[in-house]
């Protein structure tokens, strides 16, 4: 199945870490807008902040984003002292591969983490690595539209 991921949560801050380092995950990509950062926003909230630093300790972190916008990528890759690479055009892995072969990380340790199955989850089955599917960091703030739409996508377990 596709587009059903290995494993939910409700946000970046239920998933158990813990678990995912007992199962020999080693690599912890996240999806940048409404994953772990508020969409459109630019800016990391501080408990968003935190948790990188805790999981740093154990975790080689990485955000693969879809988003084009150099000012706006270059916003984020200033507030974090690991790797953002930015129009990632997921769900191709083309720029993940060439990241993960150019850093020699390990595919079956990794697990990606994002809150669209059609992008994110889709590319994580694609890449050959665990998924996680959360939802939006900020979904109570969510326009009905865009969370009706979120519920649609999530029906869909191919």
């Amino acid at each position: 199945m596709l587009l059903k991921a290995d494993y939910e949560a409700k946000t970046v801050f239920e998933i158990n870490y813990d678990k995912l380092k007992e199962e020999g995950i080693k690599v912890i990509a996240f999806d940048l807008d409404s994953t772990v950062m508020k969409s459109k926003s630019g800016k990391f909230s501080q408990e968003v902040l935190e948790l990188f630093k805790r999981l740093k300790e154990s975790f080689f972190i990485l955000i693969i984003s879809n988003n084009s916008n150099p000012e706006y990528i270059a916003k984020a890759v200033h507030q974090v002292d690991f790797p953002v690479i930015g129009h990632a055009k997921k769900p191709s892995t083309k720029a993940a591969r060439e990241f993960i072969n150019l850093h020699g990380l390990n595919i079956n340790e990794m697990v990606m983490v994002g809150d669209r199955p059609l992008t994110d989850i889709l590319f994580g089955k694609m890449l050959g690595c665990k998924t996680i599917l959360v939802d939006s960091i900020s979904w109570s703030e969510e326009k009905p539209i865009v969370r009706f739409a979120r519920k649609l996508e999530r029906l869909v377990n191919i």
